[in-house]
């Protein structure tokens, strides 16, 4: 298989960076994200989420230095962060709907020119997890 075909974090990261400068197809960056493999810390036996906005966030990133500067924002940079590796499509697809609230994906959160929200909304989850969609809140 080739990057394409696996995804990477760096082509996630390439894609992101082009949406936010304004070109780019955004499904493009949805289809990236489903292809691509993302770190996610796991605390406590589960994967990483933070709530924000009445949204449940499955917080991942694209390498472990973007997971070294989320450490670093948080001042836990001298931690050890174990992380899952996940596909984004099983992030999308399996994850968000089994946390049973709006959920959706926020990659490399404490970039602030380089982050992604992928929110519960129709094209990037399931219909049944859909903010407003049948099964969802």
């Amino acid at each position: 298989m080739t990057g394409t075909e696996t995804g990477t974090g760096t082509e996630l990261a390439e894609r992101i960076a082009e949406r936010r400068a304004g070109v780019g197809d955004p499904r493009a960056v949805v289809g990236e994200l489903r292809r691509s493999l993302v770190l996610v810390p796991v605390d406590r036996g589960g994967l990483w989420s933070a709530s924000f906005g009445g949204v449940r966030w499955v917080c991942g990133f694209t390498d472990e230095e973007a997971l070294a500067r989320f450490a670093a924002a948080r001042g836990e940079a001298g931690r050890s962060w174990e992380f899952a590796e996940v596909r984004g499509a099983r992030l999308l697809d399996e994850v968000v709907p089994a946390l049973g609230v709006p959920a959706g994906v926020a990659v490399n959160v404490a970039d602030g020119d380089g982050a992604m929200f992928f929110p519960p909304v129709s094209g990037i989850v399931p219909d049944g997890a859909v903010v407003g969609g049948e099964g969802g809140s």
